[in-house]
């Protein structure tokens, strides 16, 4: 079976280009925000799952509780998914939806695991050194992870940047048992 990315990506690319045509990229982030956020109650997961229901009344229950949070073209947006049998994916088309804003706009969420806190200005040069290095604009969230004794992993879309003292420890002992 096809990964969840791979049947969402075609369904997040076609709302993105059409609220970014229409200049309502926004309320369409917002509009799948709800509707992942939604789908993630047991009882509106249930109801996505059921066999029992038809994909319009699945549709017209899921709009009905969105209420003014969904427009008609993201409706529509919701019936189309509902036909096609893919409710499922509303969680994975929110996240590619948010990605392909971001690529937009050309920002990067930078996740930090330090071995310990860091402050602002330590925070600050390390988003000028990889907006540099990435050519994006860098918003930075600092985890602290004791566990990793000294440094940081650094995580920047699909780029891992591991200078963590265990990460080192790991691959020196991982050459020596070769």
């Amino acid at each position: 079976m096809a990964e969840l990315s791979t049947l969402a990506r075609p369904y997040a690319k076609a709302a993105f280009e059409y609220a970014n045509e229409k200049g309502a990229v926004d309320q369409w982030g917002s509009m799948l925000v709800l509707l992942a956020g939604l789908s993630e109650f047991d009882k509106v997961s249930e109801l996505i799952n059921t066999p029992d229901q038809t994909p319009a009344d699945k549709a017209g229950k899921l709009i009905a509780i969105c209420g003014d949070g969904l427009n008609d073209q993201g409706a529509n947006f919701l019936r189309n998914l509902a036909d096609n049998r893919r409710l499922s994916l509303l969680p994975e088309i929110q996240i590619q939806f948010n990605a392909f804003q971001a690529e937009q706009d050309k920002t990067l969420d930078v996740d930090v695991l330090a071995a310990r806190a860091m402050d602002q200005d330590q925070q600050d040069r390390l988003a000028a050194a990889l907006q540099q290095r990435l050519q994006r604009t860098i918003n930075i969230k600092v985890s602290v992870d004791a566990t990793l004794i000294g440094g940081a992993v650094i995580r920047a879309g699909d780029t891992i940047i591991d200078g963590s003292v265990s990460g080192r420890l790991a691959r020196l002992a991982e050459a020596i048992n070769q």
